[in-house]
């Protein structure tokens, strides 16, 4: 049995044994990169934990450091009360703003990480203290930024029209960027339907009212008491205005956005220097907000990220593409490529793994009469869609920055369920919307 199978089996074993035991997954991801690293490929420990994101992790780190000590002070609160009035205490356009503005920041440029990581923890804030899914409102901010993710001048979209050329096919920019844009929202739509959404277009916020555990909300002029993702009592966002402590907190918040959208800096190392001048200015106020960095999220990406490197190192996205390529239906082969994008991100980065997935799609585009622009939409929109997963940057972003009233096994488990869901069905409609139409 050569390695690229040794390592796709042990990857299906340690997501079962993950799912069926309440084991951190990235544990298990460690124990198996260890194992398949050492007497599959022959690796020694150095090689295996090179694979490590280090910058994921930092990411992770530095955001949920900074958001800890914006909930300590008040200042996300105040963030929440302030959207809250300018779309008129209208509580169902709040998730579809928070898609928008994550939408704009990723085509406009910025990383996908980077996006979701500063809007999540504010998205996620409205959640906990307006009765709104928490699943709904994070799975809106990384569909978001996935919808903006393939315009011409964003990362994605720069990376997949730049291997386009280099592999000789004919680019399409506008196919790939509306396809992406089109998938992701009717994926939202679709949650927003299943998970509550037509129930908040009927109720109203008072943003003006002093913030409460019994804040009110407002359905066709009666007043009934906030439901089911209560948060904990706020503080500093009452009625005596803002403190000098939050400004300088927005000043940071502005000041990472700018820094790491604008000069295209390390959103990990700017959160956690923000983060650590704010604790400086206050740091008997803010001494515990380290142990509220999402720790046991870290571990779970750290393990994953590792073995996503030994899967690769093994060969076996490569593999199972040539397969692929190999049969006799070119629309077969494509469906097959696009479950490969699918499934390999949903563990890895889905910047690393366009660059490897559209090439190995050529033959099938020579050969099997596929349309080029369509095929290399569907294999983009599959393998970034599912950064819904727990076990990606963006999934893993949601996770870390869950309301308090949520407990993270639970969370955990409804972004798992719904990443498996996605993992599953979503790179077969996107083939059948995408491909087949043009083959």
């Amino acid at each position: 049995m050569g390695p690229e199978w040794v390592a796709i089996i042990a990857l299906v074993a340690l997501f079962v044994i993950g799912t069926v035991l309440p084991i951190n997954m990235g544990a298990l991801a460690y124990v198996a990169a260890w194992f398949v690293g050492m007497y599959a490929l022959d690796l020694d420990e150095k090689e295996i934990l090179a694979g490590v994101s280090g910058d994921l992790i930092l990411t992770l780190i530095g955001v949920t450091y900074l958001f800890a000590i914006a909930r300590n002070n008040g200042t996300v609160d105040l963030i929440v009360r302030t959207a809250v009035r300018a779309v008129g205490g209208r509580v169902a356009l709040i998730p579809w703003v928070m898609f928008a503005v994550t939408a704009v920041l990723t085509g406009i440029g910025a990383v996908s990480p980077a996006a979701c990581a500063i809007i999540g923890p504010i998205a996620l804030g409205f959640a906990g203290r307006y009765g709104i899914s928490p699943l709904m409102m994070g799975m809106f901010v990384v569909h978001g930024a996935q919808a903006g993710g393939f315009s011409p001048i964003s990362i994605y979209g720069v990376i997949t029209n730049s291997v386009m050329e280099d592999a000789g096919l004919p680019s399409s920019e506008i196919t790939v960027f509306v396809a992406s844009l089109v998938v992701n929202t009717i994926m939202a739509a679709i949650l927003f339907v299943a998970l509550g959404g037509r129930k908040l277009m009927a109720m109203r916020i008072d943003p003006d009212e002093p913030d409460t555990l019994d804040d009110d909300l407002h359905r066709g002029g009666a007043t009934v008491p906030a439901r089911g993702y209560g948060t904990s009592a706020p503080t500093g966002t009452q009625a005596q205005g803002v403190r000098r402590d939050q400004v300088l907190t927005l000043l940071a918040f502005v000041g990472v956005a700018v820094v790491a959208l604008v000069f295209d800096k390390n959103i990990g190392f700017v959160a956690i220097t923000a983060a650590v001048i704010l604790a400086m200015l206050n740091a008997e106020e803010h001494k515990d907000a380290v142990k509220q960095i999402a720790w046991p999220t870290v571990l779970l990406v750290a393990g994953v990220s590792t073995y996503a490197t030994i899967l690769t190192t093994a060969g076996s996205p490569e593999f199972v593409g040539n397969w692929a390529a190999g049969l006799g239906a070119a629309a077969i082969g494509a469906l097959v490529l696009c479950y490969v994008g699918g499934v390999v991100s949903a563990f890895a980065s889905s910047t690393a793994l366009l660059p490897v997935i559209i090439p190995i799609a050529v033959p099938l585009i020579a050969d099997g009469g596929i349309n080029a622009a369509l095929f290399v939409a569907a294999l983009a929109v599959s393998s970034t869609i599912v950064d819904v997963s727990p076990f990606s940057t963006n999934g893993a972003l949601m996770l870390a920055n869950r309301p308090d009233s949520i407990s993270e096994p639970v969370y955990y488990k409804q972004i798992l369920g719904y990443g498996v869901v996605v993992t599953l069905v979503g790179p077969l409609l996107v083939w059948a919307a995408l491909v087949l139409p043009g083959w």
